[in-house]
């Protein structure tokens, strides 16, 4: 009985999400159907038409409602499902989950880029405080060896949900920094308030697998896959600002490139 009363309250819940829903199936395209479906169920997603938390219902009444075989509709939701994007629960259906970040590769601030995606970024400072420079951060900044270089690590969340532990290395004196403005805004942001100009930047990109404490705070498993990136950018001046050791949960978030035939 709890059963047939979860389902019900899926089909309810799913109703008005799947409602706004125009889906244009091409049943003559050489595209298969599933393909179709799942295509436009993610583009309604990443446009915020469906929600984190929506249901779509089960899968008999989704072929039903579209005229679609069952296992067409499965393959479909499983596409989704393997992306990270949907989640099915027994008893109740699919359910969204989040929409995945697709970020350009392009010298931009996170948090800007996921501000104007409609992702409600939020952000937490978990450290912020001096620290002897590494070899690595003295090398990427142009300073010495030990000497003192503002250290700031900050959890980046979209929908409430981790997608990002960010570590950032810069000149101690470079802007006045507090964890209040570091919270509510990008970093870059900051920077140009500050006068500062950002003009170019190298990049390296990576995966690798989560220890437990990343795990931990990035709502993942140990060991699952995580993107890498580290950056150093420069002013105009072709001073190095910001030495950045970046990790991104693979299940939500995505790097785009675009690739030029050289002449």
């Amino acid at each position: 009985m709890a059963k047939t009363g979860d389902r019900a309250r899926a089909r309810t819940a799913a109703a008005p999400a799947l409602a706004s829903l125009d889906f244009a199936l091409d049943r003559v395209s050489p595209v298969p159907l599933y393909h179709q479906l799942a295509q436009q169920l993610e583009a309604a997603i990443e446009h915020g038409v469906l929600a984190p938390g929506d249901l779509l219902g089960n899968e008999v009444d989704l072929s039903v409602r579209l005229g679609l075989s069952r296992p067409t509709v499965r393959q479909a939701i499983q596409s989704l499902v393997d992306k990270g994007l949907l989640v099915r629960r027994r008893g109740v259906g699919t359910q969204v989950v989040h929409s995945q970040v697709r970020r350009p590769l392009e010298l931009s601030s996170l948090y800007d880029d996921l501000e104007a995606a409609g992702q409600e970024p939020t952000t937490q400072v978990v450290r912020h405080e001096l620290v002897p420079a590494s070899c690595d951060v003295a090398a990427a900044l142009g300073v010495a060896e030990g000497s003192e270089v503002t250290a700031l690590e900050r959890l980046r969340r979209t929908h409430g949900r981790p997608v990002a532990l960010l570590c950032n290395y810069l000149p101690p004196t470079l802007l006045d920094l507090d964890d209040a403005r570091l919270e509510s805004t990008g970093l870059y942001r900051m920077m140009r308030s500050a006068g500062i100009t950002l003009h170019s930047a190298r990049q390296t990109i990576g995966a690798r697998a989560a220890t437990a404490e990343e795990a931990a705070r990035l709502d993942e498993e140990e060991g699952a896959a995580l993107l890498t990136m580290q950056r150093t950018a420069y002013d105009d001046t072709g001073r190095a600002v910001e030495y950045g050791s970046h990790i991104y949960r693979a299940t939500r978030y995505t790097f785009d490139f675009q690739l030029l035939v050289r002449p």
